[in-house]
């Protein structure tokens, strides 16, 4: 071209960025004699479309001005990498500095603040969404749904459901889900079958939501029925995601057997999911030989995943079995794979603290909440709490283990929840793993010395504290 200009070069830098040319496209950006927020938007998504948040950010923090897009697509590109609290936090900086999101912007925000569970954030974005005359579409609905039922907040969930007359297929799945995941199995199914009467089909998702329902709450009979009625009723073929929530209900009611034959006769090939849902019910049930069996399937699938030697690894542990634990340990390093640590998080006065099990120093306030632990163990062993060294991974004394099992990331976190949240208002708790049986047993028994509600969502689905019982009545 004899001569060039501003939209010439972001013609040139776009065309690299969808054809996942990033470097090209940014020589192409050194190059360029003048750049606007076209240019700096275009290779900001270069970026984030291929992963590199580090060089995003700098682009986005370098920007002269940023639009909407710029923030929306920098907020995205930690929505999609699961960056969730770096995507919660540029979201609050978009805000200060008087920013007005638009509707993707508020969507992928609403994503994060489930994802977090961050319900006075998702509160705030939903207000921005009524403001906007955006609450009445039902997409936005079904993700705000979602947000309220990662949230724990299944009042307004169930609200935001009932206001809309004509329900699409993924608003019935986002209530569904969320009732599946707070462990209401009677209320998910009562919402499937209305489903089905008001003529809106189900799909592969609604059927993951009702399995699911039926594999928390141990209604073995009818969940069997409704994966029978998959295909031959509703025209649903199953895939690896419905075995594996059939393999995990009878894994959980303790019939191994039958889930092993289930996976034998699937009519799809058993992935790591399936295995690994085989492999959580010999944990529950303490079944060594099938365990090793599952496991070593587990590990040629997915060699990389640490989660797999780690619930081996705790079979062993609970029968003593220490050099095989130790083996475990050593193939781990050999392999330079390392445990993901637990980690439990709170939302206070719009801040989200975090806490690592064993890490006891990081927070600011780590010496009263140290006490308020303390204080909380000593009323608890008063009503009966024993603790469990088994779900300590190391062969140690066991003074060592109650050590150890005090600073789990769930009790600091319930510790800290009892210092700053009021009291009558629920505590709601976060975990990146599987909360564990000794964490579980000492929280019940939180609830009822304190009289105080307390809401744990782990990894797998949500428990609901009160009077010194779980809403999961301990099938979990």
């Amino acid at each position: 071209m004899p001569e060039r200009n501003t939209i010439s070069w972001n013609g040139l830098i776009s065309g690299y960025v969808k054809n996942g040319m990033t470097w090209e496209a940014r020589e192409a950006f050194d190059k360029m004699p003048e750049r606007n927020v076209v240019s700096w938007t275009a290779m900001l998504r270069g970026y984030v479309q291929e992963g590199r948040l580090k060089e995003a950010r700098e682009i986005f923090d370098e920007m002269p001005e940023r639009n909407v897009v710029a923030w929306t697509t920098m907020i995205n590109g930690y929505v999609i990498h699961d960056k969730v609290d770096l995507a919660l936090s540029l979201f609050r900086l978009m805000q200060l500095q008087g920013i007005r999101p638009n509707f993707p912007s508020m969507i992928s925000t609403l994503s994060v603040c489930g994802s977090l569970a961050t319900l006075n954030h998702g509160r705030e974005v939903h207000a921005q969404l009524v403001r906007s005359l955006f609450d009445c579409d039902v997409y936005v609905c079904s993700v705000l749904i979602t947000m309220y039922m990662k949230c724990g907040d299944l009042v307004n969930g169930k609200r935001v459901f009932d206001r809309f007359t004509s329900k699409d297929t993924v608003m019935w799945n986002s209530i569904i889900t969320g009732y599946a995941q707070h462990g209401l199995g009677k209320e998910a199914l009562q919402v499937f079958y209305d489903m089905v009467s008001s003529g809106v089909p189900p799909d592969e998702v609604t059927f993951i939501g009702v399995l699911s329902a039926c594999s928390y709450t141990g209604r073995v009979k009818e969940g069997l029925q409704l994966f029978e009625s998959m295909k031959s009723k509703y025209l649903v073929n199953p895939k690896t995601e419905h075995y594996s929530c059939v393999v995990d209900l009878l894994g959980r009611a303790g019939k191994l057997n039958e889930a092993m034959n289930l996976i034998r006769d699937m009519s799809v090939e058993a992935d790591a999911c399936v295995w690994g849902a085989l492999l959580g019910a010999c944990r529950i049930h303490n079944r060594l030989d099938m365990a090793e069996v599952v496991a070593k399937k587990l590990l040629l699938l997915e060699p990389e995943n640490t989660g797999h030697y780690i619930l081996l690894s705790n079979i062993y542990s609970s029968q003593g079995r220490w050099r095989d634990v130790a083996a475990l340990r050593s193939n781990m390093r050999v392999q330079s794979l390392s445990k993901s640590p637990g980690c439990s998080w709170i939302e206070v006065e719009k801040k989200v603290h975090t806490f690592t099990g064993g890490d006891i120093t990081s927070h600011p306030e780590h010496a009263v909440i140290l006490r308020m632990v303390e204080k909380l163990d000593g009323l608890i062993i008063e009503v009966g709490y024993s603790p469990d060294g088994s779900f300590v991974l190391h062969d140690v004394e066991e003074e060592e283990k109650v050590h150890n099992l005090r600073h789990h990331s769930e009790k600091l976190a319930v510790a800290y929840g009892i210092l700053k949240v009021p009291k009558g208002m629920p505590i709601r708790i976060m975990k990146n793993l599987r909360v564990c049986g000794d964490c579980h047993a000492a929280i019940k028994l939180i609830a009822k010395v304190t009289e105080r509600e307390i809401v744990l969502r782990d990894a797998n689905r949500f428990h609901h504290f009160k009077d010194g019982s779980c809403s999961c009545g301990d099938y979990w």
